[in-house]
């Protein structure tokens, strides 16, 4: 049962947005752990005699907010057993300490996350906050009172919180070539998330997409590395571009992710025929690796400051080292250590992705070891993260994980902790949660719709509409929500209907525009007398890997019925508009001729009505394709700047509505 205390039950901190004294930084911090203190035993397993306990007061170095980061990150490390490092190192879901919430004080845990479609019930923002705050008092029942960090996947706006702002995913913003918007967009998200409790987000993802068939195309921004490195604006919209911006009650740390080369996999089969493109190989040489897959992370550090990266499930083959065996991203010491910790420079920390030290070769033991040796710092082990605690302690007591590698990954965690404020305040700031879905909020993600469309044919004018016309709109796509928001939206996978989350349909969209509009989900209803056909095609929900083109029977074809309801519709009323609502581009050769215009509409979120403003002209059409546009799915991988390239559209293709 999800642990929601009473509203007003857990202690406040102020909302000026002034720090505390270091007196009140203790007070806080105590007044939380006697919340708790009942459900603490005597004997708690990170218990270390000879240890003193704290002073916990205004002369304890590491509670004083006056103090330099570093020189509080000192103090408190000097400070803690190894048992207590170890807990940092740790990050459990959520729903696996929610029946004992009292385990993150007998663990120590570090960390906490939602995963796609775990939330409180109801999910709601105060209950949000609720659960949040509640797991924070457990946490600061710890003999050092150390915060926890909650994480939650808010890749496209809070997708986990029923009625926040959905924007577009990032393969929209990415045709919108708008930094501004993305940086607004992802300052809104970070706003709603940590009104919320979360002060954490999984997010941006900084892959570069060189294969439409991957399921998780929509994630990135687009194909090329320049691109991707523009939109990195996102991450200064989580942050701010200050380090003590981190700790205001609008900003979040960021993750770029998935740390590197997940995007650029080789599609093809494994020995068990499963396809590979998900959580695959990336074969490659090391100066391509840096050109394409290592570039956004140069920006995401050096410029841009990301607090935390994240390793990708794939693995890498050097094709410039002769012998050379795919190695897992987790258990790359190259690419973790010497190259990103030391060669660019990254300061923040590393976090596993959800249990994927696991498939890693060996025991776990084995497993455990090689990934931290190898530089990751805290491990998302959501349902054993007892065992992975017993697992590295039992490796550093035999001397097989160095405390000095210990001590630089707690380090790491802890300053993120500091810079957040979170000794200050460790419970949810509620000042904004009001602002959650408000009008403000969701006329920016309207815009960011408007401004992703990419029109990719426009025959004899058929743009701009009147709203004089008579129009007939045709497929689900129209008016359905789920479908329009995709993966990562309320749950994991994402799901059709309208019944998730609020927001406008692309129908309704065009309905509030035009005076006569007829929808036949399925082109059954009378076509005669109107003006113009619009067919709204395109995919269903899905993420990550169960979104592979030949997995689940995913292709890049358009469906049956999609083909079926363009043929009704453009071959009986004179003017055809198609529109696309999908994750990636569908292979369209057959039915383009068929169209007198054509906009891709990628997967826009809540806001449908943003469709509406540049179908009918109230925006002007700006979206430029993020990736190339394939005549056929066995052209794939195709990507600017091919040796062979013969694409249905280029990238960077994109018409106005006057063309």
């Amino acid at each position: 049962m999800t642990l929601q205390p009473a509203r007003g039950a857990l202690p406040r901190t102020r909302t000026t947005g002034r720090r505390t004294t270091g007196r009140r930084t203790a007070g806080v911090l105590l007044a939380a752990a006697a919340l708790v203190a009942t459900a603490v035993p005597a004997s708690s397993a990170l218990a270390d005699p000879g240890t003193a306990t704290a002073a916990h007061d205004r002369t304890t170095a590491y509670l004083n907010p006056k103090l330099p980061v570093a020189r509080r990150v000192s103090d408190l490390l000097g400070r803690m057993t190894t048992a207590e490092k170890i807990g940092q190192m740790t990050q459990a879901e959520r729903g696996s300490v929610d029946a004992d919430p009292a385990q993150i004080t007998h663990l120590g845990l570090g960390s906490l996350l939602s995963g796609g479609g775990s939330t409180p019930k109801p999910n709601t923002p105060g209950a949000w906050a609720d659960m949040v705050d509640g797991y924070q008092a457990h946490a600061l029942a710890t003999r050092l009172h150390i915060p926890l960090l909650y994480g939650i996947d808010s890749v496209h706006g809070d997708g986990n919180l029923v009625g926040a702002t959905i924007f577009p995913h990032n393969i929209g913003m990415g045709a919108t070539r708008d930094p501004q918007l993305v940086a607004e967009e992802e300052h809104i998200t970070a706003t709603e998330t940590r009104a919320t409790g979360p002060q954490w987000v999984f997010a941006p993802c900084v892959c570069v997409a060189r294969d439409d068939r991957w399921g998780r195309t929509y994630e990135s921004f687009g194909e090329d590395p320049a691109l991707v490195r523009r939109m990195e604006s996102a991450i200064d919209g989580f942050q701010g571009t200050r380090t003590k911006d981190l700790a205001r009650p609008d900003r979040v740390l960021a993750t770029v992710k998935h740390y590197a080369g997940d995007g650029d996999t080789t599609y093809g089969t494994s020995t068990t025929g499963d396809y590979t493109i998900d959580r695959g190989v990336t074969r490659t040489s090391h100066r391509r690796f840096d050109a394409v897959d290592l570039a956004p992370y140069v920006t995401a550090v050096q410029v841009h400051g990301a607090g935390s990266v994240m390793p990708s499930y794939s693995s890498v083959q050097w094709t410039d080292v002769p012998g050379s065996q795919p190695v897992k991203m987790s258990a790359s010491k190259e690419l973790l250590t010497d190259v990103l910790k030391r060669k660019i420079g990254f300061e923040g920390f590393l976090i596993s992705d959800w249990d994927a030290i696991t498939q890693l070769p060996g025991d776990f033991a084995t497993q455990v070891r090689t990934s931290v040796n190898a530089g990751m710092d805290m491990f998302m082990q959501p349902y054993d993260a007892p065992q992975f605690e017993q697992a590295l302690a039992a490796e550093v007591q035999a001397g097989r994980v160095p405390m000095s590698r210990i001590d630089d990954a707690v380090s790491r965690i802890l300053r993120a902790k500091f810079q957040l404020g979170l000794f200050e305040h460790p419970f949810t700031d509620r000042t904004n949660i009001g602002t959650v879905g408000s009008p403000a909020h969701r006329a920016v993600a309207r815009r960011a719709v408007a401004e992703s469309q990419v029109l990719l044919k426009n025959d004899h004018h058929a743009l701009p509409l009147k709203p004089s016309q008579r129009i007939y709109v045709a497929g689900v796509n129209a008016s359905d929500l789920g479908n329009q928001a995709g993966g990562w939206t309320v749950t994991w996978q994402g799901q059709s209907g309208n019944t998730a989350f609020p927001g406008t349909t692309i129908l309704q969209g065009i309905q509030n525009e035009a005076k006569n509009v007829t929808y036949s989900a399925d082109a059954t209803a009378p076509m005669s007398g109107h003006d113009v056909g619009i067919v709204v095609v395109g995919e269903t929900p899905y993420a990550e890997g169960v979104g592979d083109v030949g997995t689940g029977g995913h292709t890049l074809g358009l469906s049956a019925t999609d083909r079926a309801n363009i043929d009704r519709v453009c071959s009986a009323i004179k003017t055809c508009l198609v529109l696309d609502v999908a994750g990636r581009p569908q292979i369209i050769t057959g039915e383009l001729p068929k169209a007198d215009a054509f906009v891709m509409s990628w997967l826009p979120g809540s806001e449908g009505a943003g469709v509406a403003d540049v179908l009918f002209g109230k925006r002007p059409f700006t979206g430029k394709l993020p990736v190339t546009w394939p005549r056929s799915e066995a052209q794939e991988p195709i990507n600017v700047g091919d040796v062979h390239y013969d694409p249905l559209f280029p990238y960077g293709y994109g018409l106005t509505a006057k063309h």
